[in-house]
């Protein structure tokens, strides 16, 4: 499975990632809704289950995908400041280029 974190993601997530209150967790994507071929994901922070993969992404990032969800394979994190702040979760390899 992969998983690509930008730069922009990367710097809010270990922001997150380096409160004392998660120094135990890891970043997790999931996917909160599907319906035919695509999508729409989240962000937790958690601890590794028996069906997680953990994926180390070159920004020094683990993240856990649920190795039982194909959907999950190739899921891109982006960080916007316009229109709006906040997270873009896309899966580009599952033709999921963002929300409709």
């Amino acid at each position: 499975m992969q998983c690509k974190i930008t730069r922009n993601a990367a710097k809010v997530i270990q922001r997150e990632l380096d409160k004392e209150e998660n120094k135990e967790l890891m970043l997790r994507v999931l996917v909160t809704h599907s319906h035919g071929d695509h999508a729409h994901y989240g962000l937790d922070l958690d601890k590794p289950g028996e069906n997680d993969e953990v994926i180390e992404t070159d920004k020094g990032i683990s993240v856990l995908l649920d190795k039982n969800e194909p959907l999950l394979d190739g899921v891109k994190i982006d960080y916007l400041y316009l229109p709006e702040e906040g997270f873009v979760i896309t899966n580009p390899s599952k033709g999921n280029h963002g929300d409709h």
